[in-house]
């Protein structure tokens, strides 16, 4: 498994760069991946199951502990970024699918590499952890209704079917993963170095299938939805960071905050732009899934340079991050 290690780690670190790579091709040959979109649901689940097969018990702690930063992570995390992506979609003019599409993104729940982004930004981990864990658990009540309240009225959208979705693609699972970290451990263990190629297998295959999907669309506005999402990542991290400073958190709570809400589930926001709406909304998902991995990786090594001190809760050397 240390040959496993070493593949997902190099992987790992030229990730952007395999889903470039994969968005070119397909831009290049959008026929040839034309049938592949009902994968994109199965592709997440098998995402989502791997997640929560890295989960513990103990990730949760922080719950009981610091309540108070976590609320204020996850509140931040479901206003900010769905309301920043609606207003992006709208000083830019974007079409009605496309405006869906920045909504989706904003209505995730954290993205499951931030985790490891904040470890690196000498960030609070486990506040970090709790967020991922507590803001994807409640994606299917939340990420219906914010959809519903912001583009309801422009796209016809059935927050039944989102729930639905997203309690399959996500909290079931999940949830199965979380049980098999606890049922059979030592199986899980063995299988946990494998979990970041299957992350990086599928989130580029998704990637591959929306932008052939939205080949057409690509061409004529997607400079402009790479404006959007930079902005709309950009917003999030400085804002979430914002929020957490007026209200008081640690220095490290404050970059775990500023990650978690500046990461989406992006995955999740492409699967049901495929499945709800058109290939084309998934395009902000789609392009996202790249550029909140550069920006983490540059946010990390800028962070990491600068210890937080010592101080409960912001601590220079965070425990290390929980296995995703």
């Amino acid at each position: 498994m240390t040959r496993v290690r070493r593949v997902g780690e190099v992987v790992g670190r030229w990730f952007p760069v395999v889903v470039l790579v994969a968005g070119a091709v397909g831009l290049a040959t959008p026929g040839t991946f034309s049938g592949w979109s009902p994968a994109v649901p199965w592709l997440l689940s098998v995402i989502m199951l791997g997640m929560g097969m890295t989960l513990r018990p103990a990730d949760f702690a922080v719950i009981g502990r610091r309540p108070w930063a976590l609320l204020l992570g996850v509140v931040a995390q479901y206003t900010i970024m769905p309301l920043l992506g609606w207003g992006i979609a709208q000083l830019l003019g974007f079409s009605a699918v496309l405006a869906a599409g920045m909504v989706l993104v904003g209505a995730a729940p954290g993205g499951t590499a931030s985790n490891v982004v904040v470890y690196l930004a000498r960030g609070d981990t486990a506040l970090s952890v709790a967020m991922t864990s507590v803001s994807t658990l409640l994606a299917p009540f939340l990420t219906p209704l914010l959809v519903l309240a912001l583009v309801g009225e422009s796209l016809p959208v059935s927050g039944g079917d989102l729930f639905t979705s997203i309690v399959r693609i996500v909290l079931v699972p999940v949830l199965a993963g979380l049980a098999l970290r606890l049922l059979v451990p030592r199986l899980v263990e063995r299988c946990l170095d494998v979990l970041p190629l299957v992350s990086v297998a599928g989130i580029t295959v998704v990637v591959l299938v929306v932008v052939a999907g939205s080949a057409a669309t690509v061409r004529q506005v997607g400079g402009l939805v790479v404006l959007a999402v930079v902005l709309h990542n950009a917003g999030g991290l400085l804002l979430g960071y914002g929020v957490g400073r007026v209200c008081g958190l640690s220095p490290a709570s404050r970059r775990a905050v500023s990650i978690e809400v500046g990461m989406q589930n992006s995955g999740l926001a492409a699967a049901l732009a495929t499945v709800h709406f058109t290939p084309a909304a998934a395009l902000p998902a789609a392009i996202f899934s790249v550029w909140h991995n550069v920006s983490g990786a540059l946010l990390a090594s800028w962070w990491s340079r600068r210890p937080v001190g010592t101080a409960e809760g912001a601590t220079g050397e965070p425990a290390a991050p929980a296995r995703r």
